[in-house]
């Protein structure tokens, strides 16, 4: 068996290495005898996969003692309510910026639990784009301020993290650990595992522990982030496998460093918007300005074209291209687990393709 170039958004490409230590430790973790799927979420052997999964974020972000990581089942989408629902109460508001699909999403789970100030939006431009220095409308008083640093959709991110009065909070679930920021900035920042952190079925969330002591206490108790919190993640069985494969995937990174990713991954991004704006027949759809280092998205002249440049990529084995069904393009997804070789392998295909097409 050959392995593809896998660009898709997510569940996305995990570090062959990890994918092959986990191979090997599938049945008999560590001569347990068992595998990290059977054991008890209770036992010492577990205990030790948990602890490290925790440390390499911190040793990752940079955390203080005032911050706690927790793993919350149910991914980036259910941060989208319990967010709101554990702080954004009755005579109180809460900011957002509409920079795309995703921050819509959690807009419109927080407008069921209170009130939203839109302090920037910017959802539906074309192209793409985050907002612009100054253009953001903070609200005084807010009780927090959210952003999506990084539009999978749209293929536009934050290149300048803003700084706020209110408690920050961001939904980092596709570009978490692909560069260094300070988490001192945030109270809270919150991303899906399934594109830069392991499988999916959770949620890492890191927070600082005063934000979190200000919670709603009347929620349901897996509701509250200081449930988590207070039992480390260990309150109800927690997505033991997950934790496993965050904490091996973690472990890679930090052998390989953040600031080594963060530049390989501007590099490899950069391959690809060379290799768009070069030519006639692709075009971007996001501000130059504003372009991921994620998720890089094109148009080409025609959908047929678009359609057929998918399938021909799926037979040389490059697969995962098709763009977003809401907005259609090509979207290409290098994570930090994507090899340089799969974007060389892309911009090949692509002059190959315009060659025979444009």
């Amino acid at each position: 068996m050959s392995r593809i170039y896998n660009f898709s958004a997510g569940p996305a490409v995990l570090p062959l290495e990890v994918l092959e230590e986990a191979r090997d430790e599938m049945v008999d973790y560590k001569g347990s005898g068992m595998s990290v799927m059977e054991m008890s979420h209770r036992g010492k052997v577990y205990a030790a996969i948990h602890e490290e999964a925790k440390q390499n974020l911190r040793d990752l972000l940079g955390l203080t003692d005032d911050y706690d990581v927790i793993f919350v089942q149910g991914g980036a989408s259910l941060q989208f309510a319990m967010l709101p629902m554990n702080f954004l109460g009755e005579g109180k508001v809460a900011d957002y910026v509409a920079s795309g699909n995703w921050g819509a999403q959690a807009i419109k789970q927080a407008r069921l639990v209170g009130q939203v100030n839109v302090a920037a939006d910017c959802e539906k431009e074309i192209p793409t784009r985050m907002p612009r220095d100054g253009e953001c409308k903070w609200t005084p008083g807010a009780v927090y301020a959210h952003i999506t640093s990084n539009e999978t959709i749209s293929g536009a991110q934050w290149k300048n993290l803003p700084k706020t009065e209110a408690p920050l909070v961001a939904d980092m679930s596709s570009d978490i650990l692909s560069r260094p920021f300070d988490i001192r900035d945030f109270a809270m920042v919150y991303a899906g595992a399934q594109k830069n952190l392991g499988p999916a079925g959770m949620a890492v969330v890191v927070i600082r522990k005063d934000f979190a002591a200000a919670g709603n206490k009347a929620l349901p108790t897996m509701l509250k982030y200081s449930t988590f919190i207070d039992k480390d993640s260990l309150y109800n069985t927690p997505p033991c496998y997950s934790i496993y494969m965050l904490a091996l995937t973690t472990r890679w990174l930090k052998k390989f460093g953040l600031a080594n990713m963060y530049r390989r991954n501007v590099e490899k991004a950069a391959k690809l918007y060379a290799a768009i704006d070069a030519s006639s027949f692709y075009r971007g759809t996001a501000l130059k300005e504003f372009r991921s280092d994620m998720n890089v998205t094109w148009r080409l002249p025609t959908e047929d074209l678009e359609a057929q440049f998918v399938s021909e990529a799926k037979k040389v084995g490059l697969d995962g291209l098709k763009g977003h069904r809401s907005v259609g393009g090509i979207r290409a997804s290098i994570y930090n687990a994507f090899p340089t070789e799969g974007v060389d392998a892309l911009v090949a295909f692509m002059k190959d393709f315009e060659k025979k097409f444009g």
